[in-house]
């Protein structure tokens, strides 16, 4: 970090940038602030700090960003991991709701209406739309990135593009 640069810094967005210099510049956030620490506790509290100010500087209105990681030593079970939002279901199942279906098939899920999503799992009744981001290390799912949005088709292909890059990032960046 610089000198007199604070890390509360990271996280001042400008109200006139667009979102995929916002969604980089959370990108390159996130990899200055894990640069010296592979511990993935702090470096996922970290991010889900940054996405949350970052989607709340765009105006969208985010009211959940955080994480699952693998429950170990079960295979087929996730966690809640670190967040920013109201609390959340402790454990999902692979293969239930968005963040299990992300998980058993490493494929992101961009939901535009979850009460349109088969098996929705509803920690918030308030969540209209969702976006979950597998992080797969050494081929194999090690959590997901999971961002709820109080509005209708709160994400789109931008976030796609850049929270799968950002996934990739987070896994080579932690101690799984």
């Amino acid at each position: 970090m610089g000198e007199g640069k604070h890390h509360a810094d990271y996280t001042s967005y400008s109200v006139n940038s667009g979102k995929e210099e916002i969604l980089q510049s959370v990108f390159d956030s996130y990899e200055a602030l894990s640069y010296d620490t592979r511990n993935w506790v702090a470096n996922l509290a970290n991010c889900s700090s940054l996405l949350w100010h970052a989607y709340h500087s765009m105006k969208v209105n985010v009211n959940w960003s955080g994480f699952y990681v693998l429950s170990k030593p079960k295979t087929d079970e996730l966690i809640l991991g670190p967040f920013q939002g109201k609390v959340a279901c402790q454990t999902i199942k692979f293969g239930k709701g968005v963040c299990g279906n992300a998980a058993s098939s490493a494929k992101t899920q961009l939901v535009a209406n979850v009460n349109e999503y088969p098996g929705h799992i509803a920690c918030d009744g308030e969540t209209q739309s969702e976006i979950v981001v597998p992080i797969v290390n050494n081929g194999q799912v090690v959590g997901v990135l999971d961002i709820d949005c109080l509005t209708l088709e709160g994400f789109d292909e931008v976030d796609v593009k850049y929270l799968e890059q950002l996934a990739a990032l987070i896994s080579k960046t932690c101690d799984w």
